[in-house]
């Protein structure tokens, strides 16, 4: 299986799946989505396989979400938004092995949702989590919310979406959104560790305490596919294209001036 943006690699029955952008802070665009979802469902129904790392190539980011490069209203692949969002984070809750985001710096936006929905988050002490979307004219309006609600608490999440903060990976332990931080040095060695423990236990034991969690949050599918279809009618308003404007022009963007 060739792969264009991402590196899949199997050490010891432990899966590597690597976003391979560093050169756009691994930012995803269709065919990245696209490549991982292809790459999470191999690594998650091949028996050899006992445990999943998502990680992004580099030392500074694990993933910054849309390739902005690609959205000017639209993205650049299929999907309600022109990415297949709800596809990509359905793989990593439905696949029946545990994934773990191993992040060793910038998790933002789209990054920091990936990391809410895998089953674990390792991190060094050099990562960065946080949200930009209402900075940007976008906003995840799925698990990227709710989900997120539930895995770091209800004022924590609206903090993190209302005011776009910083947050280092202790600070990201703290709340519940990561389980472990270590010295960068260390992090390769824990994430496998961690995967390799994972691969020792029964694996259909695994697979039932996966889904016996995703149930309680199950509805929220539905949440996020009806959330993707409104993010798409904001995609074409003046007032998103404000966000990309800005960003490509390096000035604050004024969201106010195009709402009545």
């Amino acid at each position: 299986m060739e792969f264009e943006d991402i590196l899949y690699e199997v050490r010891n029955h432990v899966a590597w799946i690597t976003i391979n952008r560093p050169e756009k802070m691994n930012a995803f665009r269709g065919t990245t989505c696209d490549e991982l979802i292809r790459a999470l469902n191999k690594a998650g129904y091949d028996r050899s396989v006992g445990c999943i790392v998502l990680a992004g190539a580099g030392d500074k980011a694990f993933c910054t979400g849309g390739d902005q490069s690609a959205h000017d209203g639209n993205y650049d692949g299929r999907g309600t938004i022109g990415l297949p969002m709800e596809e990509l984070h359905d793989a990593i809750r439905n696949v029946p092995k545990p994934v773990i985001a191993r992040v060793q710096g910038y998790a933002i936006g789209g990054g920091n949702v990936l990391c809410t929905i895998c089953d674990l988050t390792i991190c060094s002490d050099k990562a960065i989590f946080g949200q930009v979307g209402p900075k940007m004219g976008s906003v995840d309006p799925g698990y990227g919310t709710a989900f997120l609600a539930r895995v770091v608490g209800e004022k924590k999440a609206r903090e993190i979406w209302y005011l776009n903060k910083r947050y280092s990976g202790e600070e990201a332990v703290a709340m519940g959104l990561a389980n472990i931080c270590v010295a960068p040095e260390q992090l390769d060695a824990t994430v496998q560790e961690w995967a390799e423990t994972i691969c020792e236990r029964s694996p259909t034991a695994i697979a039932i305490a996966k889904r016996s969690f995703n149930m309680d949050t199950a509805h929220q599918a539905g949440i996020a596919g009806m959330g993707m279809y409104a993010l798409k009618l904001y995609y074409d308003t003046d007032e998103s294209r404000e966000g990309v404007a800005a960003l490509k022009e390096k000035r604050k963007p004024d969201f106010r001036k195009h709402t009545k």
